[in-house]
């Protein structure tokens, strides 16, 4: 809320600047900071992305790294990480760690976190989202706010809005109807601003319904601005605007590019020249001025606090701890047949561990969430420093991964390029010389060690090659012969312990076949050692997912009628049945549903209890731990209707979860509830939510196919 003094300070700093001064402020001076305004004491904004970690220092004025020796920071677990603990305060941890490392870093406003919705598995920046389902992002988003303003640093939550797909992302126009837009792609921003108390937000790339995002009035004015009462920053994504009239008058306040020509932004001398000559309002700007004042004035960079500003810490003890339980909470256990795991971890015989996502580095890709990690534990490391030397640990890639040839330019600065101004500038590529021999050469040295060894283990999936900004996944097949290997140690050692490690769901042909399937997202500095506790019994696994896991894209609505990937215009003809919501209502097969996960021990519920009070609703159960070790349950709640209505509805919702932790034989009771805007639908005519009365069954469940406990309630109004 708008605080009366130091809005009188803000109106007093803004009488004394100039017009040049406050051209300054709304646009990029260097490739991650605004001009300041030293004899008002105003300093500049300093930006730095951070889906995984604070990125690294860049030069001013073009994208090479700076070649700092003190610039490495923390490489936290990625967004799907952090959302598969579906643990509101796991995500307030990491917003903590990522803000204090922000801050410690001399950081004003960290990019972060990333809470569009996985419409399609073939999002090339997936991995930087929370889920398919908007409660879920509600629910991690508003920890994840908080605690990184508590460090004196704007999260600046991103990509406002509809922002799915990583094709022609800066000109495709997505064509979303209103409901669809208030029921699933806005309530995470909604939730980060009106609970999270979010500084800042990024607007996305792509047009929306026409316009373009970074300057739609129709999205910053109408629904940031009156609808929702947001007076923090909006913020370009590098290189969103294309229109200096467009920025000007609506409500973005500050531009960013990924060119060097800073004053040739259309906020810089253009707005100048406008304003000048009467073409535009100068009250515009200083609108936009006041909003960045004051948002410094929050983070105490201007004004009476500015002595007392957090300073911040990096690469602290307390942060890798933080990064590490995270972690291991993110860990999921999809398949575990005759109990091969958990691995004895005093085991001294003869372990494979076969597949190069064992031993690969992924903090150095990605895109925007690259970054210099001060270390990266792999999982083969995780393996080795868990069993130390009485177990004789061999590792053999399988498959051959070519290497990017170094390319004069910078991903980055090119981001913003045309496909045919790419063409002309690409000078990189795959390796070809002897990629088909080290192909077979890999995959017969993998199946002979996996002969002569006791356990197996495979651990492959996708890397930034494919998890990647600026890039969409052509289809969710395995990269590099992957099936083929799988398929055949599982015909050499059928017990062989699967590990996927990537960022999006994949094909599995051998599901059937393996026993075992561990997943893994990119899980952070401290992902092998995470991984190799939950295989080996020392951590019970308890994520959970938060996106479907297709058998094929066959089933996704996003890619039926080639609705994803287009690259004029695509348009979201699902609606609302996003996720579960479309392959539960027609039971469509998958390989595994949302919200599901296993464990090494069994939960039972019983004794469900509804009590109701008009439209709010608390709903109790019990939950027992019926094995021999402790873990953590994920419960979930789920709305049905039961009567057909005018709207078109999903079979049932998510409307809230609970993770607790149980010792081995405990019984706790779980708390749930529910409120009127549980029951509501969006009216796109009135312009706002709506009661849905009738008949609902509230669904208790460990997964979305997976309901435990029922009871049908009536809800009127």
């Amino acid at each position: 809320m708008k605080n009366e003094v130091s809005e009188k300070y803000i109106d007093s700093l803004i009488l004394s600047l100039s017009l040049e001064e406050k051209i300054g402020m709304v646009h990029g001076n260097t490739l991650f900071s605004t001009k300041a305004v030293e004899r008002l004491g105003i300093p500049s904004l300093h930006f730095s992305d951070g889906p995984m970690g604070v990125r690294l220092e860049f030069a001013d004025n073009y994208w090479h790294s700076a070649n700092n020796h003190d610039d490495y920071a923390s490489y936290l677990p990625c967004n799907s990480a952090i959302a598969s603990t579906w643990n509101p305060k796991a995500a307030g941890h990491m917003g903590n760690v990522l803000g204090e490392e922000a801050r410690g870093r001399g950081k004003d406003v960290i990019l972060a976190p990333g809470i569009n919705i996985k419409r399609s598995p073939l999002c090339g920046r997936n991995f930087e989202y929370m889920s398919e389902d908007p409660r879920v992002i509600e629910k991690m988003v508003v920890p994840m706010v908080q605690e990184i303003q508590k460090n004196d640093v704007a999260a600046c939550v991103k990509h406002f809005a509809a922002n799915s797909q990583e094709t022609e992302r800066l000109w495709v126009d997505t064509i979303v109807d209103e409901r669809t837009l208030h029921e699933i792609y806005y309530p995470g921003f909604r939730a980060a601003i009106k609970e999270g108390g979010l500084y800042s937000i990024m607007g996305a790339y792509n047009r929306l319904n026409g316009e373009h995002c970074c300057t739609s009035k129709a999205l910053l004015d109408g629904v940031l601005r009156k609808q929702w009462g947001y007076d923090g920053v909006i913020v370009s994504d590098w290189g969103g605007v294309h229109d200096t009239t467009l920025a000007a008058e609506a409500a973005l306040d500050v531009e960013m590019d990924v060119g060097a020509d800073f004053d040739e932004y259309y906020l810089a001398n253009s707005y100048k020249e406008k304003i000048i000559s009467g073409e535009l309002s100068e009250e515009g700007l200083n609108e936009k001025v006041r909003n960045i004042l004051r948002m410094m004035y929050r983070l105490k960079m201007i004004g009476p606090q500015k002595e007392s500003r957090k300073a911040g810490r990096f690469n602290t003890k307390e942060h890798q701890n933080a990064t590490l339980d995270v972690a291991r909470e993110s860990v999921i256990l999809l398949k575990n047949e005759e109990h091969l795991l958990p691995l004895n971890p005093g085991f001294r015989g003869r372990i494979a561990v076969i597949g190069a996502n064992a031993a690969t580095i992924h903090a150095n890709g990605g895109g925007s969430a690259e970054m210099h990690a001060l270390y990266e534990i792999t999982p083969l490391m995780g393996i080795r420093m868990l069993l130390g030397g009485n177990a004789q640990v061999r590792y053999a890639p399988g498959y051959y991964v070519p290497k990017k040839q170094r390319a004069e330019i910078s991903w980055q600065a090119t981001s913003t390029m045309s496909e045919e101004e790419l063409q002309a500038t690409e000078n990189g590529g795959h390796e070809a010389a002897g990629q088909k021999h080290l192909q077979k050469q890999y995959y017969e040295e993998a199946v002979a060690l996996a002969k002569d060894s006791d356990i197996v283990i495979y651990v492959g999936g996708l890397n930034h090659g494919y998890d990647v900004e600026g890039l969409d996944r052509a289809d969710m097949k395995l990269p590099y012969e992957q099936d083929k290997l799988i398929e055949a140690l599982l015909r050499e050692k059928p017990d062989t312990i699967v590990v996927m490690y990537a960022g999006s769901p994949v094909e599995m042909s051998w599901l059937p076949d393996a026993k075992s399937l561990v997943w893994s997202y990119y899980a952070g500095m401290e992902g092998g050692k995470a991984l190799a506790d939950v295989l080996f019994g020392i951590v019970n696994p308890s994520g959970r997912l938060s996106e479907t896991f297709l058998k094929n894209l066959s089933g996704c609505p996003a890619v039926q009628g080639v609705n994803f990937g287009r690259k004029d215009k695509v348009e979201y003809t699902e609606g609302v049945m996003v996720g579960y919501r479309y392959y539960d209502t027609h039971e469509i097969p998958v390989n595994f549903c949302f919200g599901y996960g296993l464990s090494y021990t069994e939960y039972v519920y019983s004794n469900l209890s509804v009590e109701q009070d008009g439209t709010d609703v608390r709903v109790r159960c019990l939950v027992t731990n019926t094995g021999a070790v402790a873990g953590m349950e994920t419960v979930q709640l789920y709305v049905a209707p039961k009567e057909k209505g005018k709207l078109i509805r999903p079979c049932h919702e998510l409307k809230d979860f609970a993770k607790i932790h149980l010792e081995a034989g405990e019984t706790r009771e779980v708390v749930l509830t529910l409120q009127k805007k549980d029951f509501s639908c969006y009216d796109a005519e009135r312009k706002d939510f709506v009661l849905m009365s009738g008949n609902y069954e509230l669904q208790i469940g460990a997964a979305s196919r997976d309901i435990r406990l029922k009871e049908t309630i009536q809800i009127t109004g």
